[in-house]
């Protein structure tokens, strides 16, 4: 049997988050150096986090790959429910998560580590969970159930944030140290804390992040639908608008902050790449107009391995060879960092294309 198209916008969508991650900030960094321009200060703002509270653009990143993870389960999954049944299915989910959830252990050093340095929660983790639990959600519920879920997870997780006191402190905080979620990572996360005594992948805090996986999947099943691809558009644009407005709303209550994953932040995250997937899916898979997306396609067919390949290997180190030492202190003057950060991007879009071009495509 002849497999289903892949929708290439959500490849390249992916590839497009994944830009990004791994190494698109380093471009923009090298690029304040060389202009002082407005333009260039405020995108070099964008591509770092808020401190705490609020929201720029490099706090979407991490949340529209969830997203995307969702959108992608919702295709993936129907068709192996299809061939091997909800319990098939089920396993598979399993076993996709623990393999992720390890590599996510041996991302930040594994056993290289004392001990008390091996990271439990971390980047890959929490897209393992998210993955896992959105994933059984989905096997075994159809949209409403999916929807109350969501609606659980999202309002279950304000309430405790809310009204639970924590010791020594009250309710109804979130300031750093002072809420709910960093509490439990402090008494009950062992071993590795990113942020000292909390994390900002922690335990309670994966429970929004597995509502943020199941928004994915109801994007995944719109456009699964029988709807015309206009409508498709405008449900995934104006909805997303609809859900950012929400969320901005809520954050007068339940400030968005990532490194809660509030709620709010949930909300304003989903929606925003709602609206990216809308265009992409309007732009690539729509009017077809594809040769510019095709590089994010290289990446986006494998997210993962790239990922990894950034964590193994020193690519700046590597690009340094071509443009470093003496042709960059002399000729390159103060482009010096923005040819390494090109180069080094060159290189990182060269392996995927190699991967591509050959159809390896490297999947848990």
């Amino acid at each position: 049997m002849a497999k289903p198209a892949r929708l290439m916008s959500l490849d390249a969508l992916r590839g497009f988050d994944m830009f990004w991650i791994v190494g698109a900030d380093a471009l923009v960094a090298a690029w304040l150096k060389v202009s002082e321009s407005g333009v260039a200060r405020a995108l070099a703002r964008q591509t770092d986090h808020a401190e705490w509270a609020g929201f720029h653009f490099e706090d979407l990143i991490f949340p529209m790959f969830v997203f995307i993870a969702g959108v992608s389960l919702a295709f993936s999954l129907g068709r192996t429910i299809e061939r091997e049944g909800r319990a098939g299915a089920a396993a598979r989910i399993a076993r996709r998560a623990v393999l992720m959830y390890l590599l996510g252990v041996f991302y930040y050093g594994g056993f290289g580590t004392p001990f008390q340095g091996i990271r439990l929660l971390g980047v890959l983790q929490r897209i393992a969970l998210a993955y896992l639990f959105a994933g059984l959600i989905f096997c075994y519920t159809g949209w409403r159930g999916r929807v109350t879920a969501c609606a659980v997870l999202l309002l279950g997780y304000w309430g405790l944030m809310t009204f639970v006191p924590v010791p020594g402190v009250g309710a109804g905080h979130f300031e750093p140290g002072q809420n709910l979620a960093n509490w439990v990572d402090k008494n009950y996360l062992p071993l590795r804390k990113w942020d000292g005594d909390y994390d900002p992948e922690g335990l309670l805090s994966t429970l929004p992040a597995i509502a943020n996986c199941l928004l994915g999947v109801l994007a995944g099943g719109l456009l699964k639908s029988g709807l015309n691809d206009r409508r498709k558009v405008l449900y995934l644009v104006a909805g997303g608008a609809a859900c950012a407005l929400a969320g901005w709303l809520w954050n007068f209550q339940f400030p968005v902050i990532k490194k809660l994953w509030t709620s709010s932040f949930v909300l304003v995250a989903v929606g925003y790449s709602s609206m990216f997937l809308g265009v992409f899916y309007l732009v690539v898979d729509v009017w077809k107009y594809q040769k510019w997306a095709q590089p994010f396609v290289w990446i986006g067919m494998n997210p993962i391995t790239i990922y990894m390949i950034h964590n193994l290997v020193d690519l700046e180190k590597i690009s340094r060879r071509f443009v470093g030492g003496d042709l960059n202190e002399l000729y390159l003057g103060r482009y010096g960092d923005l040819a390494v950060a090109l180069v080094a991007m060159a290189i990182t879009f060269g392996i995927c294309r190699f991967l591509y071009q050959r159809k390896i495509f490297l999947r848990l």
